[in-house]
Protein backbone atom coordinates (compact mmCIF):
# COMPACT_ATOMS: atom_id res chain seq x y z
CA UNK A 1 0.00 0.00 0.00
CA UNK A 2 1.12 3.49 -0.90
CA UNK A 3 2.16 6.02 2.10
CA UNK A 4 1.48 9.02 0.04
CA UNK A 5 -1.49 10.04 1.24
CA UNK A 6 -2.35 11.83 -1.65
CA UNK A 7 -1.85 8.89 -4.00
CA UNK A 8 -2.99 8.98 -7.63
CA UNK A 9 -6.88 8.29 -8.01
CA UNK A 10 -7.87 5.78 -9.73
CA UNK A 11 -11.23 5.23 -10.95
CA UNK A 12 -13.74 2.50 -10.23
CA UNK A 13 -13.82 1.57 -14.25
CA UNK A 14 -10.51 1.14 -14.29
CA UNK A 15 -10.27 -0.90 -11.06
CA UNK A 16 -12.53 -3.26 -12.64
CA UNK A 17 -11.30 -3.47 -15.88
CA UNK A 18 -8.53 -5.56 -13.91
CA UNK A 19 -11.14 -8.16 -13.82
CA UNK A 20 -11.43 -11.18 -16.33
CA UNK A 21 -13.91 -10.33 -18.59
CA UNK A 22 -13.52 -12.51 -20.92
CA UNK A 23 -16.22 -15.59 -21.36
CA UNK A 24 -16.35 -17.27 -18.23
CA UNK A 25 -15.58 -21.26 -18.27
CA UNK A 26 -18.76 -23.51 -19.36
CA UNK A 27 -18.14 -25.53 -15.59
CA UNK A 28 -18.32 -21.80 -13.69
CA UNK A 29 -21.28 -21.19 -15.93
CA UNK A 30 -22.87 -24.65 -15.26
CA UNK A 31 -22.27 -25.11 -11.85
CA UNK A 32 -24.33 -21.60 -11.46
CA UNK A 33 -26.94 -22.51 -13.20
CA UNK A 34 -27.75 -25.49 -11.17
CA UNK A 35 -27.43 -23.33 -8.32
CA UNK A 36 -30.51 -21.09 -9.62
CA UNK A 37 -32.67 -23.85 -10.02
CA UNK A 38 -31.69 -25.26 -6.67
CA UNK A 39 -32.50 -22.03 -5.43
CA UNK A 40 -35.76 -21.50 -7.43
CA UNK A 41 -37.28 -24.39 -6.21
CA UNK A 42 -39.45 -22.57 -3.73
CA UNK A 43 -40.53 -20.00 -6.44
CA UNK A 44 -41.29 -22.97 -9.15
CA UNK A 45 -43.64 -24.51 -6.01
CA UNK A 46 -45.12 -21.53 -5.24
CA UNK A 47 -46.04 -20.16 -8.79
CA UNK A 48 -47.35 -23.58 -9.89
CA UNK A 49 -49.43 -23.85 -6.89
CA UNK A 50 -51.02 -20.36 -7.55
CA UNK A 51 -51.47 -20.86 -11.63
CA UNK A 52 -53.33 -24.23 -10.76
CA UNK A 53 -55.30 -23.38 -7.69
CA UNK A 54 -57.26 -20.84 -9.59
CA UNK A 55 -56.63 -18.26 -6.64
CA UNK A 56 -54.71 -15.23 -8.34
CA UNK A 57 -58.01 -13.69 -8.57
CA UNK A 58 -57.95 -12.85 -4.99
CA UNK A 59 -55.10 -11.37 -5.60
CA UNK A 60 -57.26 -8.37 -6.36
CA UNK A 61 -59.42 -8.95 -3.19
CA UNK A 62 -59.43 -5.94 -0.47
CA UNK A 63 -58.57 -9.06 2.09
CA UNK A 64 -55.17 -9.45 0.02
CA UNK A 65 -54.34 -6.13 -0.60
CA UNK A 66 -54.30 -4.60 2.65
CA UNK A 67 -51.75 -7.22 3.93
CA UNK A 68 -49.71 -5.86 0.95
CA UNK A 69 -49.55 -2.63 1.23
CA UNK A 70 -48.78 -3.27 5.26
CA UNK A 71 -46.15 -5.53 4.43
CA UNK A 72 -44.60 -2.59 1.72
CA UNK A 73 -45.20 -0.23 4.41
CA UNK A 74 -43.44 -1.80 7.67
CA UNK A 75 -40.58 -3.30 5.33
CA UNK A 76 -39.81 0.49 3.53
CA UNK A 77 -40.39 2.13 7.32
CA UNK A 78 -37.82 -0.31 8.50
CA UNK A 79 -35.02 0.27 5.95
CA UNK A 80 -35.17 3.42 5.78
CA UNK A 81 -34.96 3.44 9.60
CA UNK A 82 -32.15 0.75 9.67
CA UNK A 83 -30.07 2.14 6.95
CA UNK A 84 -30.36 5.45 9.28
CA UNK A 85 -29.21 3.77 12.22
CA UNK A 86 -26.36 1.74 10.94
CA UNK A 87 -24.66 4.45 8.54
CA UNK A 88 -24.95 7.08 11.58
CA UNK A 89 -23.51 4.09 13.89
CA UNK A 90 -20.87 3.11 11.31
CA UNK A 91 -19.66 6.85 10.99
CA UNK A 92 -19.77 7.36 14.73
CA UNK A 93 -17.42 4.03 15.14
CA UNK A 94 -15.47 4.28 12.66
CA UNK A 95 -14.33 7.79 11.44
CA UNK A 96 -15.17 9.85 14.56
CA UNK A 97 -13.12 10.27 18.26
CA UNK A 98 -16.36 8.77 19.73
CA UNK A 99 -14.77 7.70 23.29
CA UNK A 100 -14.75 3.91 23.64
CA UNK A 101 -14.76 3.41 19.70
CA UNK A 102 -13.47 -0.46 20.49
CA UNK A 103 -15.88 -1.18 22.77
CA UNK A 104 -19.10 0.42 20.51
CA UNK A 105 -17.37 -1.14 17.48
CA UNK A 106 -17.93 -4.40 19.30
CA UNK A 107 -21.36 -4.10 20.74
CA UNK A 108 -23.27 -2.29 17.82
CA UNK A 109 -23.59 -5.35 15.57
CA UNK A 110 -24.52 -7.75 18.76
CA UNK A 111 -28.56 -7.24 18.13
CA UNK A 112 -27.79 -9.98 15.45
CA UNK A 113 -27.90 -12.50 17.96
CA UNK A 114 -31.77 -12.14 18.51
CA UNK A 115 -34.16 -14.28 16.89
CA UNK A 116 -36.99 -11.35 16.18
CA UNK A 117 -39.57 -13.39 17.98
CA UNK A 118 -37.49 -13.45 21.50
CA UNK A 119 -36.75 -9.46 20.99
CA UNK A 120 -40.34 -9.19 20.54
CA UNK A 121 -41.21 -10.97 23.25
CA UNK A 122 -38.53 -9.19 25.70
CA UNK A 123 -40.50 -6.25 25.02
CA UNK A 124 -43.60 -7.39 25.57
CA UNK A 125 -42.95 -8.64 29.00
CA UNK A 126 -40.80 -5.91 30.13
CA UNK A 127 -43.90 -3.55 29.50
CA UNK A 128 -46.67 -5.82 30.91
CA UNK A 129 -47.49 -5.90 34.55
CA UNK A 130 -44.77 -8.16 35.84
CA UNK A 131 -42.30 -6.86 33.81
CA UNK A 132 -39.21 -5.07 34.94
CA UNK A 133 -40.08 -1.87 32.93
CA UNK A 134 -43.46 -1.81 34.48
CA UNK A 135 -42.50 -2.27 37.96
CA UNK A 136 -39.76 0.05 37.73
CA UNK A 137 -41.89 2.50 36.85
CA UNK A 138 -44.59 1.81 39.78
CA UNK A 139 -42.01 1.91 42.36
CA UNK A 140 -41.32 5.52 40.83
CA UNK A 141 -45.04 6.54 41.23
CA UNK A 142 -45.84 6.14 37.45
CA UNK A 143 -49.21 4.69 35.89
CA UNK A 144 -46.91 2.97 32.78
CA UNK A 145 -50.31 2.39 30.35
CA UNK A 146 -47.71 1.79 27.12
CA UNK A 147 -48.32 -0.96 24.95
CA UNK A 148 -46.59 -2.03 21.78
CA UNK A 149 -48.12 -3.64 19.09
CA UNK A 150 -49.13 -2.94 15.71
CA UNK A 151 -47.24 -0.85 13.30
CA UNK A 152 -45.16 1.05 15.89
CA UNK A 153 -44.22 -2.04 17.96
CA UNK A 154 -43.28 -4.08 14.94
CA UNK A 155 -41.15 -1.42 13.18
CA UNK A 156 -39.35 -0.73 16.31
CA UNK A 157 -38.49 -3.97 17.18
CA UNK A 158 -37.50 -5.24 13.63
CA UNK A 159 -35.58 -1.55 13.48
CA UNK A 160 -33.56 -2.67 16.27
CA UNK A 161 -32.57 -6.17 15.23
CA UNK A 162 -32.22 -5.45 11.42
CA UNK A 163 -29.86 -2.01 11.59
CA UNK A 164 -26.44 -4.32 12.07
CA UNK A 165 -26.82 -5.96 8.38
CA UNK A 166 -26.41 -2.23 7.15
CA UNK A 167 -23.92 -1.28 9.89
CA UNK A 168 -21.70 -4.08 9.17
CA UNK A 169 -20.85 -3.37 5.50
CA UNK A 170 -20.92 0.24 5.91
CA UNK A 171 -18.48 0.15 8.70
CA UNK A 172 -16.12 -2.39 6.77
CA UNK A 173 -16.46 0.35 3.83
CA UNK A 174 -15.95 3.21 5.91
CA UNK A 175 -12.67 1.16 7.58
CA UNK A 176 -11.32 0.65 3.78
CA UNK A 177 -11.93 4.25 2.30
CA UNK A 178 -8.89 6.57 2.04
CA UNK A 179 -9.03 9.74 4.30
CA UNK A 180 -8.16 12.38 1.67
CA UNK A 181 -11.69 13.21 0.77
CA UNK A 182 -12.46 13.77 3.80
CA UNK A 183 -9.82 15.60 5.03
CA UNK A 184 -10.10 18.01 1.95
CA UNK A 185 -13.72 18.57 2.86
CA UNK A 186 -12.56 19.55 6.42
CA UNK A 187 -9.94 21.91 5.27
CA UNK A 188 -13.35 23.54 3.16
CA UNK A 189 -14.68 24.27 5.80
CA UNK A 190 -17.44 21.49 6.52
CA UNK A 191 -18.57 20.80 9.74
CA UNK A 192 -18.63 16.85 10.77
CA UNK A 193 -22.31 16.73 9.72
CA UNK A 194 -21.70 18.04 6.35
CA UNK A 195 -18.85 15.81 5.87
CA UNK A 196 -21.10 12.67 6.63
CA UNK A 197 -24.00 14.02 4.07
CA UNK A 198 -21.32 15.15 1.02
CA UNK A 199 -19.19 12.64 1.27
CA UNK A 200 -19.41 9.76 3.56
CA UNK A 201 -22.84 8.89 2.42
CA UNK A 202 -22.00 9.07 -1.32
CA UNK A 203 -18.89 7.10 -0.52
CA UNK A 204 -20.77 3.96 1.24
CA UNK A 205 -23.66 4.12 -0.77
CA UNK A 206 -23.51 0.94 -2.13
CA UNK A 207 -23.13 -0.84 0.99
CA UNK A 208 -25.82 1.02 2.35
CA UNK A 209 -27.93 -0.64 -0.54
CA UNK A 210 -26.90 -3.41 -0.53
CA UNK A 211 -27.48 -4.17 3.43
CA UNK A 212 -30.59 -1.95 3.42
CA UNK A 213 -31.90 -4.85 0.66
CA UNK A 214 -31.40 -7.37 2.84
CA UNK A 215 -33.56 -5.79 5.90
CA UNK A 216 -36.35 -5.36 3.54
CA UNK A 217 -35.95 -8.76 2.51
CA UNK A 218 -35.67 -9.55 6.08
CA UNK A 219 -38.88 -7.95 6.81
CA UNK A 220 -41.20 -9.00 4.31
CA UNK A 221 -40.13 -12.70 5.35
CA UNK A 222 -40.50 -11.95 9.17
CA UNK A 223 -43.04 -14.16 10.77
CA UNK A 224 -42.05 -13.76 14.44
CA UNK A 225 -42.04 -10.40 15.00
CA UNK A 226 -45.24 -9.16 13.43
CA UNK A 227 -46.66 -12.16 15.05
CA UNK A 228 -46.10 -11.04 18.68
CA UNK A 229 -47.16 -7.46 17.92
CA UNK A 230 -50.12 -8.69 15.99
CA UNK A 231 -49.34 -6.99 12.57
CA UNK A 232 -51.39 -8.75 9.99
CA UNK A 233 -48.45 -8.51 7.08
CA UNK A 234 -48.72 -11.22 4.14
CA UNK A 235 -46.08 -13.51 6.31
CA UNK A 236 -48.90 -13.31 8.79
CA UNK A 237 -51.89 -13.96 6.33
CA UNK A 238 -50.16 -17.11 4.41
CA UNK A 239 -49.40 -18.74 7.98
CA UNK A 240 -53.05 -18.34 9.36
CA UNK A 241 -54.55 -19.30 5.64
CA UNK A 242 -52.09 -22.09 5.00
CA UNK A 243 -54.80 -24.90 5.90
CA UNK A 244 -57.97 -23.99 5.20
CA UNK A 245 -57.56 -21.85 2.16
CA UNK A 246 -54.05 -22.67 0.54
CA UNK A 247 -55.24 -21.24 -2.48
CA UNK A 248 -54.98 -17.85 -1.31
CA UNK A 249 -51.80 -18.35 0.78
CA UNK A 250 -50.25 -19.40 -2.07
CA UNK A 251 -51.35 -16.49 -4.14
CA UNK A 252 -50.10 -14.26 -1.30
CA UNK A 253 -46.46 -15.85 -1.12
CA UNK A 254 -46.59 -15.08 -5.21
CA UNK A 255 -47.26 -11.69 -4.33
CA UNK A 256 -44.49 -11.70 -2.00
CA UNK A 257 -41.90 -13.17 -4.34
CA UNK A 258 -43.11 -10.93 -6.44
CA UNK A 259 -42.72 -7.79 -4.22
CA UNK A 260 -39.20 -9.11 -3.46
CA UNK A 261 -37.58 -9.19 -7.38
CA UNK A 262 -38.86 -5.87 -8.27
CA UNK A 263 -36.94 -4.52 -5.21
CA UNK A 264 -34.01 -6.35 -5.89
CA UNK A 265 -34.01 -5.25 -9.78
CA UNK A 266 -34.73 -1.78 -8.68
CA UNK A 267 -31.73 -1.81 -6.13
CA UNK A 268 -28.94 -3.43 -8.54
CA UNK A 269 -30.45 -0.68 -11.11
CA UNK A 270 -29.86 1.86 -8.58
CA UNK A 271 -26.60 0.63 -7.74
CA UNK A 272 -25.35 0.45 -11.41
CA UNK A 273 -26.55 4.42 -12.08
CA UNK A 274 -24.97 5.27 -8.72
CA UNK A 275 -21.70 3.58 -9.36
CA UNK A 276 -18.84 6.40 -8.49
CA UNK A 277 -15.34 7.51 -8.78
CA UNK A 278 -13.19 5.26 -6.06
CA UNK A 279 -10.18 6.59 -4.78
CA UNK A 280 -7.27 4.15 -3.86
CA UNK A 281 -4.69 5.74 -1.66
CA UNK A 282 -3.71 6.03 1.87
CA UNK A 283 -6.04 4.38 4.41
CA UNK A 284 -5.03 5.78 7.52
CA UNK A 285 -7.92 6.28 9.53
CA UNK A 286 -9.13 9.89 9.42
CA UNK A 287 -10.52 11.06 13.22
CA UNK A 288 -12.79 13.70 12.89
CA UNK A 289 -13.11 15.76 16.03
CA UNK A 290 -17.12 15.82 17.55
CA UNK A 291 -16.53 18.75 19.43
CA UNK A 292 -19.71 19.96 20.89
CA UNK A 293 -21.53 16.84 19.20
CA UNK A 294 -19.79 14.17 21.25
CA UNK A 295 -22.00 14.29 23.99
CA UNK A 296 -24.90 14.18 21.48
CA UNK A 297 -22.61 10.84 19.59
CA UNK A 298 -22.35 9.37 23.04
CA UNK A 299 -25.89 9.34 23.83
CA UNK A 300 -26.95 8.23 20.65
CA UNK A 301 -24.65 5.24 20.58
CA UNK A 302 -26.20 4.04 24.29
CA UNK A 303 -29.78 4.64 23.34
CA UNK A 304 -29.47 2.64 20.26
CA UNK A 305 -27.18 -0.40 21.81
CA UNK A 306 -29.52 0.04 25.05
CA UNK A 307 -32.40 -0.62 24.02
CA UNK A 308 -31.26 -3.31 20.98
CA UNK A 309 -28.74 -5.31 22.85
CA UNK A 310 -29.24 -4.53 26.99
CA UNK A 311 -32.82 -3.80 26.87
CA UNK A 312 -33.92 -7.21 25.79
CA UNK A 313 -31.26 -9.16 27.40
CA UNK A 314 -32.09 -7.29 30.71
CA UNK A 315 -35.81 -8.35 30.47
CA UNK A 316 -34.96 -11.89 29.55
CA UNK A 317 -32.70 -12.47 33.09
CA UNK A 318 -35.58 -10.86 35.25
CA UNK A 319 -38.62 -13.58 33.97
CA UNK A 320 -35.59 -16.24 34.56
CA UNK A 321 -34.49 -14.86 38.01
CA UNK A 322 -38.18 -14.73 38.80
CA UNK A 323 -38.49 -18.33 37.40
CA UNK A 324 -35.02 -18.93 39.69
CA UNK A 325 -36.42 -17.66 42.96
CA UNK A 326 -39.74 -19.19 42.78
CA UNK A 327 -38.19 -22.71 42.36
CA UNK A 328 -35.56 -21.70 45.47
CA UNK A 329 -39.02 -21.23 47.61
CA UNK A 330 -40.75 -24.00 46.69
CA UNK A 331 -43.60 -22.21 44.56
CA UNK A 332 -42.98 -24.13 41.32
CA UNK A 333 -40.65 -26.03 39.19
CA UNK A 334 -38.45 -24.85 36.43
CA UNK A 335 -39.72 -27.31 32.95
CA UNK A 336 -36.42 -27.58 32.38
CA UNK A 337 -34.22 -30.57 31.47
CA UNK A 338 -30.60 -29.40 31.44
CA UNK A 339 -29.73 -32.65 29.52
CA UNK A 340 -32.46 -31.54 26.50
CA UNK A 341 -30.86 -27.97 26.74
CA UNK A 342 -27.41 -29.05 25.92
CA UNK A 343 -28.78 -31.57 23.71
CA UNK A 344 -30.22 -28.66 21.64
CA UNK A 345 -27.58 -26.34 21.82
CA UNK A 346 -25.38 -28.96 20.41
CA UNK A 347 -27.92 -29.75 17.94
CA UNK A 348 -28.44 -25.84 17.11
CA UNK A 349 -24.39 -25.42 16.43
CA UNK A 350 -23.68 -28.24 14.46
CA UNK A 351 -26.69 -28.05 12.05
CA UNK A 352 -25.78 -23.89 11.71
CA UNK A 353 -21.87 -24.71 11.04
CA UNK A 354 -22.70 -27.55 8.51
CA UNK A 355 -25.60 -25.17 6.37
CA UNK A 356 -22.70 -22.05 6.40
CA UNK A 357 -20.04 -24.49 5.08
CA UNK A 358 -22.73 -25.28 2.39
CA UNK A 359 -24.08 -22.31 1.52
CA UNK A 360 -20.47 -20.90 1.11
CA UNK A 361 -19.62 -23.66 -1.48
CA UNK A 362 -22.97 -23.01 -3.54
CA UNK A 363 -22.71 -19.25 -3.83
CA UNK A 364 -19.06 -19.34 -4.84
CA UNK A 365 -19.71 -20.33 -8.46
CA UNK A 366 -21.85 -16.63 -8.73
CA UNK A 367 -19.22 -14.92 -7.04
CA UNK A 368 -16.49 -16.24 -9.20
CA UNK A 369 -19.09 -15.42 -12.34
CA UNK A 370 -19.65 -11.83 -10.34
CA UNK A 371 -16.86 -10.73 -9.29
CA UNK A 372 -13.83 -12.20 -12.37
CA UNK A 373 -16.32 -11.97 -15.35
CA UNK A 374 -19.25 -9.55 -14.87
CA UNK A 375 -21.38 -12.21 -16.21
CA UNK A 376 -25.26 -11.45 -17.06
CA UNK A 377 -25.85 -14.87 -15.98
CA UNK A 378 -24.26 -14.20 -13.03
CA UNK A 379 -26.38 -11.36 -12.17
CA UNK A 380 -29.59 -13.26 -12.92
CA UNK A 381 -28.42 -16.07 -10.99
CA UNK A 382 -27.39 -14.18 -7.72
CA UNK A 383 -31.32 -12.06 -8.47
CA UNK A 384 -32.79 -15.81 -7.97
CA UNK A 385 -30.49 -16.62 -4.43
CA UNK A 386 -31.43 -13.09 -2.87
CA UNK A 387 -34.96 -13.65 -3.44
CA UNK A 388 -35.06 -16.69 -1.67
CA UNK A 389 -34.02 -14.66 1.67
CA UNK A 390 -37.90 -12.95 0.77
CA UNK A 391 -39.62 -15.91 0.69
CA UNK A 392 -41.08 -16.99 4.23
CA UNK A 393 -39.41 -20.54 5.84
CA UNK A 394 -42.56 -21.43 6.16
CA UNK A 395 -42.93 -21.62 2.48
CA UNK A 396 -39.30 -22.80 2.20
CA UNK A 397 -40.14 -25.80 3.83
CA UNK A 398 -43.84 -26.51 2.53
CA UNK A 399 -42.38 -26.31 -1.23
CA UNK A 400 -39.38 -28.87 -0.30
CA UNK A 401 -41.80 -31.66 1.64
CA UNK A 402 -43.61 -31.24 -1.85
CA UNK A 403 -40.67 -31.71 -4.34
CA UNK A 404 -39.28 -34.35 -1.95
CA UNK A 405 -42.67 -36.22 -1.56
CA UNK A 406 -42.89 -35.91 -6.00
CA UNK A 407 -39.27 -36.15 -6.94
CA UNK A 408 -39.25 -40.45 -6.61
CA UNK A 409 -35.51 -40.66 -6.73
CA UNK A 410 -35.35 -38.43 -3.46
CA UNK A 411 -38.57 -39.83 -1.43
CA UNK A 412 -35.65 -41.65 0.76
CA UNK A 413 -35.00 -37.61 1.98
CA UNK A 414 -38.36 -37.18 3.63
CA UNK A 415 -37.57 -36.29 7.19
CA UNK A 416 -33.67 -36.15 6.82
CA UNK A 417 -30.91 -33.75 7.99
CA UNK A 418 -30.08 -33.13 4.03
CA UNK A 419 -33.33 -31.16 3.48
CA UNK A 420 -33.35 -29.28 6.44
CA UNK A 421 -29.92 -28.43 5.33
CA UNK A 422 -30.94 -27.13 2.36
CA UNK A 423 -33.98 -25.57 3.29
CA UNK A 424 -31.42 -22.99 5.63
CA UNK A 425 -29.32 -22.55 2.43
CA UNK A 426 -32.05 -21.87 0.12
CA UNK A 427 -33.70 -19.40 3.00
CA UNK A 428 -30.17 -17.56 4.29
CA UNK A 429 -27.79 -18.11 1.03
CA UNK A 430 -28.35 -14.28 -0.14
CA UNK A 431 -26.57 -13.63 2.98
CA UNK A 432 -23.24 -15.05 1.90
CA UNK A 433 -23.14 -13.73 -1.71
CA UNK A 434 -22.16 -10.26 -1.17
CA UNK A 435 -19.20 -11.02 1.39
CA UNK A 436 -18.06 -14.01 -0.78
CA UNK A 437 -18.26 -12.34 -4.03
CA UNK A 438 -16.17 -9.17 -2.08
CA UNK A 439 -13.75 -12.11 -0.79
CA UNK A 440 -13.35 -13.60 -5.00
CA UNK A 441 -12.59 -9.58 -5.51
CA UNK A 442 -9.36 -9.37 -2.87
CA UNK A 443 -7.80 -11.85 -4.72
CA UNK A 444 -5.34 -9.69 -7.01
CA UNK A 445 -4.89 -10.54 -10.48
CA UNK A 446 -1.58 -10.57 -10.89
CA UNK A 447 -1.62 -13.37 -8.11
CA UNK A 448 -3.58 -15.82 -10.18
CA UNK A 449 -1.90 -14.70 -13.46
CA UNK A 450 1.67 -15.77 -12.04
CA UNK A 451 0.04 -19.40 -10.89
CA UNK A 452 -0.88 -20.24 -14.11
CA UNK A 453 2.58 -19.10 -15.70
CA UNK A 454 3.81 -21.84 -13.25
CA UNK A 455 1.55 -24.33 -14.70
CA UNK A 456 -0.96 -24.58 -12.09
CA UNK A 457 -4.03 -25.58 -13.08
CA UNK A 458 -7.46 -24.10 -11.90
CA UNK A 459 -8.24 -26.52 -9.39
CA UNK A 460 -5.09 -26.01 -7.68
CA UNK A 461 -4.37 -22.21 -8.24
CA UNK A 462 -8.22 -22.23 -6.19
CA UNK A 463 -6.57 -24.28 -2.96
CA UNK A 464 -3.08 -22.23 -3.07
CA UNK A 465 -3.53 -18.88 -3.86
CA UNK A 466 -7.50 -17.81 -4.00
CA UNK A 467 -8.43 -19.79 -0.76
CA UNK A 468 -6.26 -18.45 2.03
CA UNK A 469 -6.90 -14.96 0.87
CA UNK A 470 -10.46 -15.35 0.59
CA UNK A 471 -10.83 -16.93 3.59
CA UNK A 472 -11.44 -13.83 6.35
CA UNK A 473 -14.42 -12.78 3.80
CA UNK A 474 -15.61 -16.64 3.22
CA UNK A 475 -15.60 -17.13 7.26
CA UNK A 476 -17.61 -13.37 7.91
CA UNK A 477 -20.47 -14.76 5.56
CA UNK A 478 -20.62 -18.18 6.96
CA UNK A 479 -20.71 -16.72 10.56
CA UNK A 480 -23.65 -14.58 9.01
CA UNK A 481 -25.42 -17.98 7.72
CA UNK A 482 -24.49 -19.46 10.87
CA UNK A 483 -25.84 -16.98 13.25
CA UNK A 484 -29.20 -16.56 10.87
CA UNK A 485 -29.84 -20.71 10.79
CA UNK A 486 -29.71 -20.55 14.64
CA UNK A 487 -32.72 -18.45 15.11
CA UNK A 488 -34.88 -19.55 12.16
CA UNK A 489 -38.07 -21.24 13.20
CA UNK A 490 -41.11 -22.20 10.85
CA UNK A 491 -38.55 -24.11 8.73
CA UNK A 492 -37.08 -26.24 11.46
CA UNK A 493 -40.33 -26.86 12.62
CA UNK A 494 -41.58 -28.12 9.41
CA UNK A 495 -38.43 -29.99 8.04
CA UNK A 496 -36.90 -31.43 11.04
CA UNK A 497 -36.11 -35.24 11.62
CA UNK A 498 -38.48 -36.36 14.09
CA UNK A 499 -36.73 -35.81 17.46
CA UNK A 500 -34.07 -33.11 16.02
CA UNK A 501 -34.46 -30.02 18.21
CA UNK A 502 -32.75 -26.94 18.39
CA UNK A 503 -33.06 -23.99 21.07
CA UNK A 504 -35.44 -21.63 18.69
CA UNK A 505 -37.88 -24.67 18.58
CA UNK A 506 -37.83 -24.95 22.35
CA UNK A 507 -37.85 -21.04 23.26
CA UNK A 508 -40.95 -21.16 20.70
CA UNK A 509 -42.50 -23.93 22.70
CA UNK A 510 -41.96 -22.31 26.08
CA UNK A 511 -43.43 -19.11 25.06
CA UNK A 512 -46.86 -20.68 23.12
CA UNK A 513 -47.26 -22.63 26.66
CA UNK A 514 -46.71 -19.57 28.70
CA UNK A 515 -43.60 -20.88 30.72
CA UNK A 516 -42.15 -17.05 30.52
CA UNK A 517 -39.04 -18.33 32.84
CA UNK A 518 -38.12 -21.40 30.85
CA UNK A 519 -38.88 -19.18 27.72
CA UNK A 520 -35.90 -16.55 28.92
CA UNK A 521 -33.15 -19.30 30.36
CA UNK A 522 -33.58 -20.79 27.04
CA UNK A 523 -33.20 -17.33 25.18
CA UNK A 524 -30.02 -16.27 27.60
CA UNK A 525 -28.54 -19.43 26.56
CA UNK A 526 -29.49 -19.16 22.74
CA UNK A 527 -28.29 -15.15 23.09
CA UNK A 528 -24.53 -15.90 24.92
CA UNK A 529 -23.35 -18.74 22.34
CA UNK A 530 -24.64 -16.15 19.55
CA UNK A 531 -22.83 -13.18 20.48
CA UNK A 532 -19.98 -15.73 20.94
CA UNK A 533 -20.05 -16.49 17.51
CA UNK A 534 -21.12 -13.34 15.82
CA UNK A 535 -17.86 -12.04 17.91
CA UNK A 536 -15.24 -14.54 16.17
CA UNK A 537 -16.71 -14.81 13.14
CA UNK A 538 -18.57 -11.55 11.85
CA UNK A 539 -17.30 -8.67 14.29
CA UNK A 540 -13.21 -9.56 13.86
CA UNK A 541 -13.36 -10.11 10.06
CA UNK A 542 -16.05 -7.06 9.54
CA UNK A 543 -13.54 -5.47 7.16
CA UNK A 544 -14.47 -8.00 4.45
CA UNK A 545 -18.00 -7.37 4.66
CA UNK A 546 -17.42 -4.27 2.07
Amino acid sequence: MSENPVAAPSTASDVRSRARTGRPPWDLSVGAVLVATLFALPGGYVLWRALTGGALHLLAERRSLEPLWRTVQLAFLVSASAALLGTVLAWLTVRTDLPLRRFWRIVAPLPLVYPSFVGAAAFRSGLTPGGIVHDLAGHLGLDLQLRLHGLVGAWLVLTLFTYPYVYLPVAARLSALPSSLEENARLLGDRPLQVFRRVVVPQASSSIGAGSLLVFLYTVSDFGAVHLMRFETLTQTIYRTRLFDQGRSFALALLLLALALVVIATERTVARRGSRTEVIGDRSSLLIPLGRWKAAAIATCSLVVGLALFAPAVSLADWGLFGWFRQRRGLAELRLDWGDVAGATWSTVWVSMVTAVVAIAVVLPVAYLLARHRSRLGGIVNGVVVAGFAIPGLVVAISLIFWTLHASPFEFLIGTMPVLVFAYVVHFGALAVRTTQVAVSSVPRQMNDAARLLGAGRLRRFFTVDLPIMAPGLAAGAGLVMLSTMKELPATLLVSPIGFRTLVVQIWDAYEALYLAEMAILSLVLVAISALLTWFLVVRRSDHLA
